[in-house]
């Protein structure tokens, strides 16, 4: 399955892209949300997972524009966050998220989350 991994932290993208191809997924990267947004437009991953906190765009008004398009309204987003408030879930799932995840990721808990969410 391809997997968009948006994170602007490289040593944050560079374990979890290596975690999640040693487990068979092909990764595309994005640096920021305004990448996220194209590369969804012209690769369709099964999955975006979106860190929050991004230059340029953030994740949140990244995924809210995602949501909006038709055509990438229907691929799911998690949230890769590390907000662990509340408040800063439930903004992230009225963006649009699917789901949820605070960092550091529990890895064995995210590849259970992006089977439930690509199912």
């Amino acid at each position: 399955m391809t997997i968009l991994l948006v994170e602007d932290n490289e040593m944050n993208r560079d374990m979890l892209s290596r975690r999640l191809e040693r487990k068979g997924h092909s990764v595309l990267l994005a640096l920021d949300g305004e990448q996220a947004i194209q590369m969804t437009r012209e690769h369709q991953p099964a999955v975006v997972l979106m860190d929050m906190s991004l230059p340029v765009l953030d994740g949140w008004e990244a995924t809210r524009r995602l949501k909006a398009d038709a055509q990438t309204a229907h691929i799911p987003v998690v949230a890769l966050t590390a907000h662990a408030l509340p408040a800063e879930r439930d903004r992230a799932l009225e963006a649009g998220c699917i789901a949820f995840e605070t960092k550091p990721i529990d890895f064995p808990k995210l590849l259970s989350v992006i089977d439930t969410v690509t199912k």
